[in-house]
């Protein structure tokens, strides 16, 4: 009877749709291929483009629009509300990598590459290196770095496994951030285990990203292609609370690794990268330190540069970063990552040491999700609002809208960090709950103070 009620679910009914319908899938995502590398390898060889040019009639100003005005801010929106449909079905890298692994050497994946703390050191380097090259302006830096990422993709898949995503699962540099934020989703593929226990054997799920679909409990690793919807009558599309999977996440699922992303890398790094060219702070150090130097008669940090591929350095622009800009940008998301990152590690440990659990800081980090997801989006979405700027547009709503989402995420992060804690004295809970918040008092409060007092 509950098959028979799951198959006019219309999630359910949603997600065994995926699982019958491969062919056209497939279709779509070979489309995404064949957009994404015309819009990361063509605008490279074109010429900056001047004022008088617009978006509609200019690829390299489309590209960028497409890319970072539309791509990351809603592909970042889309892991909140779907979860990783995004890779399951639509990204590229991750179409390219599986089909190069059903054609490839097939080797077993070592030790060394299901190493935990990739993703995390990925997500940083990457986003450093971005901003070293302004990845966000330059189509060259953005071929580098984009065409980089897709060619070990490529590698990885040609060399480990056979048919499979382990690029997607192990090294990818959004994965982390996209496993942390897809817990929020409202959606997951949930298995019932009775019903897969006492189901007819059969053929095993060829799960692209190599996730135990019979022991899933969440989303994090899962990328909602749909091809498990169905199998054996125990796996299904289905709703559940936003951040439900958060609040209930069993202890197996917890990693130190994705703390460390999201407080020093999502919360810190990618904060520190989004916010440094308007930052007052910035400015400050950057004519301290020139000030330092002049006095001490040192003057080559402020004239010599690098490679356009190691520092900012355009021709067709005059844009130049300097070494002593370098350091500043570097100097400003170090600072970022260790402000943020420390503050709301310490407030996590001091909230277990209050609840007499030392080691339950990671597994209270979760609750933290929201706040970070919501700088992301915002940080991200800033880069839009440029860009339609620059083309006339104005939207005199954004204000209201980045105050709303900025409380949205701390009352969200509030609500699951009360979820997440264990029962205890009512006074001893309050205390932890205050203190496991402080990361997102922190992440709020920062972009506050960037958005509407800067």
């Amino acid at each position: 009877m509950t098959a028979m009620l799951l198959r006019f679910h219309p999630l359910a009914s949603a997600g065994h749709w995926l699982a019958r319908h491969s062919r056209p899938i497939q279709a779509a995502q070979w489309l995404m291929v064949v957009i994404y590398l015309f819009l990361v390898t063509a605008p490279a060889f074109l010429p900056v483009p001047d004022d008088s040019k617009h978006i509609w009639d200019d690829l390299v100003l489309f590209a960028q629009f497409a890319f970072w005005g539309v791509w990351w801010p809603f592909v970042m929106v889309s892991m909140v509300v779907m979860g990783r449909a995004w890779c399951g079905l639509f990204c590229p890298e991750g179409t390219m990598t599986e089909w190069v692994s059903r054609h490839g050497l097939g080797r077993a994946i070592p030790a060394w590459l299901r190493w935990k703390g990739w993703p995390f050191v990925a997500f940083v380097c990457t986003t450093i290196y971005g901003q070293m090259i302004t990845v966000y302006e330059y189509p060259k830096a953005a071929l580098l770095i984009l065409g980089a990422s897709t060619v070990m993709a490529l590698g990885i898949g040609l060399v480990y496994g056979r048919g499979k995503r382990v690029w997607c699962r192990y090294l990818c540099p959004a994965s982390g951030v996209f496993s942390l934020l897809s817990r929020l989703a409202p959606v997951h593929f949930r298995v019932d285990a009775e019903t897969w226990k006492t189901a007819p054997r059969a053929h095993a799920v060829n799960c692209a990203t190599l996730v135990d679909v019979r022991a899933m409990t969440g989303g994090g690793s899962c990328h909602m292609c749909g091809r498990c919807s169905g199998h054996r009558g125990a796996v299904e599309l289905a709703p559940r609370l936003p951040g439900a999977e958060i609040a209930a996440l069993p202890a197996r699922e917890v990693s130190p690794w994705d703390i460390v992303l999201l407080l020093f890398g999502v919360m810190g790094v990618a904060s520190g990268a989004f916010q440094w060219s308007a930052s007052p702070v910035f400015i400050a150090l950057k004519q301290g330190l020139a000030a330092m130097l002049v006095e001490a008669g040192i003057t080559f940090p402020m004239t010599e540069t690098l490679p356009w591929w190691l520092l900012t350095n355009s021709d067709e622009t005059g844009e130049v970063f300097t070494l002593l800009d370098g350091f500043c940008i570097l100097a400003y998301m170090g600072g970022a990552s260790l402000l943020f990152g420390g503050i709301g590690l310490a407030g996590l440990a001091a909230a277990a040491r209050l609840l007499g659990q030392p080691r339950l800081l990671w597994r209270l980090g979760y609750g933290l999700v929201p706040a970070g997801a919501v700088g992301l989006i915002i940080g991200l979405s800033a880069m839009t609002l440029t860009q339609l700027t620059a083309e006339g547009v104005f939207l005199a709503w954004v204000p209201d809208a980045r105050a709303g989402l900025l409380i949205l995420g701390l009352v969200w992060s509030a609500v699951l960090m009360w979820r997440s804690l264990p029962g205890a004295v009512l006074a001893r809970r309050l205390g932890a709950w205050l203190l496991g918040l402080a990361g997102a008092f922190a992440q709020i409060g920062m972009w506050g103070v960037f958005f509407f007092i800067w």
